[in-house]
């Protein structure tokens, strides 16, 4: 017995803010944010629509694509730096949105690396026998924290929402975890809010500092990956995809260099949707799967990193999607 994923859905908003549209706003262009990132546009949610609202849309979407009844789902957990409020938490919205009266409800901010994260906490409810169906949602409106007159960060941010369903079922989806954390490094990347220590009473904006966080992860997700393969008994020739957190084309392209993995076999969800934080991932799979891309018995990695600073990997088997 173990947990395995059963359904996906996903969720963008209507809103498209192209980088053609980014010159009229900030002193950049197309060609130099195409250059250093790779992104083409993103979406940005409207005035009145948080991440809650992707959330539930997004979980919608799941639920049509699989027919699947939620309303007996055990727990909630959503990944997001941009809950609509301290509390309530988006989980509980999502609640009352299935109906699903006997359900926990838990938000986690783990920034970037938030939605494998939440993966292996479901993970670790239904291999326990705690919980046979468990609901795993990546959600951001990071438009709502952007400074958009700071062309550093404005040009890679978007928002968007997944879903993934996890159901017990005879066998685990679920091969290999590793995990490691550099808090010491976390000032590289800061949404400022309550603490005047880090945020110097600016406001809630994000700040990052590229060339670190750049460094750090070119030096250590690679080490890492390796590491995760070498538990899974695996190697990276097994491995039919590889989706990463979609923070920034080049450094995915160096990962990649590093480990000697093609990026052809790299699914990113960057180039349309933005650097979209804990989404990003989800998103990635979700669209991948809708294009059918990734099929039953693929074996994937899933790698988030960012904000902490912190990364977890994921090896996965799939077998009933």
């Amino acid at each position: 017995m173990g947990a395995s994923i059963t359904g996906v859905g996903h969720y963008l908003p209507e809103k498209i803010l192209t980088n053609q549209q980014l010159e009229q706003m900030v002193d950049t262009s197309d060609e130099w944010i195409i250059q250093r990132t790779g992104i083409k546009e993103r979406r940005i949610c409207r005035d009145d629509e948080f991440t809650s609202d992707l959330a539930i849309k997004a979980v919608d979407n799941l639920q049509k694509k699989s027919d699947i009844n939620l309303d007996d789902v055990d727990h909630i957990i959503v990944a997001t730096m941009t809950a609509d409020y301290y509390c309530p938490n988006v989980a509980s919205r999502i609640q009352a949105h299935i109906k699903s009266s006997h359900a926990g409800v838990i938000d986690i901010n783990v920034a970037c690396s938030g939605f494998v994260y939440a993966l292996e906490y479901a993970v670790g409810l239904i291999n326990s026998g705690m919980n046979k169906k468990v609901l795993v949602i990546g959600a951001e409106a990071m438009s709502k924290l952007v400074d958009w007159k700071d062309r550093t960060t404005c040009i890679l941010f978007g928002d968007g929402a997944a879903a993934f369903l996890l159901e017990d079922r005879s066998s685990t989806d679920f091969l290999a975890f590793i995990k490691q954390s550099y808090g010491d490094l976390g000032h590289h990347l800061v949404c400022n809010g309550l603490s005047n220590k880090l945020n110097k009473g600016i406001g809630q904006t994000i700040t990052q500092s590229g060339r670190d966080i750049y460094r750090w992860v070119v030096s250590n997700i690679p080490k890492c990956i390796n590491e995760l393969i070498d538990k899974s008994n695996l190697s990276l020739t097994d491995i039919n995809w590889f989706i990463p957190h979609s923070a920034n084309l080049r450094i995915i392209e160096a990962v990649c260099d590093r480990l000697n993995y093609p990026i052809s076999k790299t699914l990113l969800s960057l180039t349309l949707c933005g650097n979209t934080s804990a989404a990003s991932i989800p998103l990635a799979f979700a669209i991948a799967h809708d294009e059918g891309k990734i099929k039953n018995k693929d074996t994937l990695i899933l790698h988030g990193f960012g904000g902490g600073l912190s990364q977890l990997g994921i090896v996965i088997k799939l077998n009933n999607l």
